[in-house]
């Protein structure tokens, strides 16, 4: 039997859709057999807002998943409800590993601290990469709102094209898509986002690790900031 990747046609066409065309592509090709990840950033939401108009015409919507990791800020599970109210779709939210209980008790007998400060990679792995696992499983293809300007590790993402973990395809249509074209269309379409962007908070991932940036940051810096981390790791290969 074909892999969903021995079973991609050709879609180089889609390099040049925008982000509308390649979600309808995506939901008419794959259907019960896609799904999509967020985490409620603003690139996010709109993706949830087109995919929304697509239903709206199309009666297709493609199943959502958030890694809940447990750390998330109030003002994004508060975003997720209105969002789940404003499109009428449920999302499920997918809960770390069990492994990362055990994890944590090392980390706070070793170290004599939470595994987010004594080790952020392995915290990133345990709540949200191990997970990833189980939320994309028995699906075909999984959306994702990254931008190839947003890291190097990004920047070579292609718009459809292999997982580079799971034997899935991976689908991100704002590959070509700048941080202005977002936020033109959130201010276009009414798109509800999270208001810690309005307060220095540009990206946003989990409390612990993630603080509001300065003036001229770059718009991760405030992303497990004053190290070297970039990634959380699902957009990486695996270990």
């Amino acid at each position: 039997m074909q892999t969903p990747i021995e079973k991609l046609p050709a879609t180089d066409w889609l390099e040049a859709a925008t982000p509308q065309e390649i979600l309808r592509w995506a939901v008419t090709t794959y259907r019960d057999k896609l799904t999509m990840a967020t985490a409620f950033g603003a690139e996010g939401c709109v993706l949830l807002d087109m995919l929304a108009k697509i239903r709206d015409e199309s009666g297709l919507f493609p199943d959502v998943f958030n890694l809940d990791t447990g750390y998330q800020f109030g003002q994004t599970l508060s975003l997720k409800t209105q969002i789940e109210k404003k499109y009428g779709i449920q999302i499920r939210a997918v809960a770390p590993d069990e492994g990362i209980v055990a994890a944590e008790a090392r980390s706070q007998s070793e170290r004599g601290g939470p595994l987010y400060k004594s080790d952020p990679n392995e915290c990133c792995h345990w709540r949200k990469v191990a997970p990833l696992a189980g939320a994309v499983a028995g699906f075909e293809a999984w959306i994702t709102a990254i931008r190839r300007d947003q890291t190097p590790e990004r920047a070579q993402a292609p718009i459809v094209g292999p997982d580079k973990t799971y034997p899935l395809v991976k689908i991100n249509p704002l590959a070509n898509w700048s941080r202005e074209q977002v936020w033109d269309y959130i201010a276009a379409h009414g798109v509800p986002t999270n208001p810690l962007h309005g307060q220095g908070f540009p990206s946003i991932g989990c409390w612990p690790c993630t603080r509001p940036i300065a003036a001229g940051d770059d718009e991760r810096a405030g992303r497990w900031a004053g190290t070297e981390k970039r990634e959380c790791g699902i957009h990486l290969a695996r270990r």
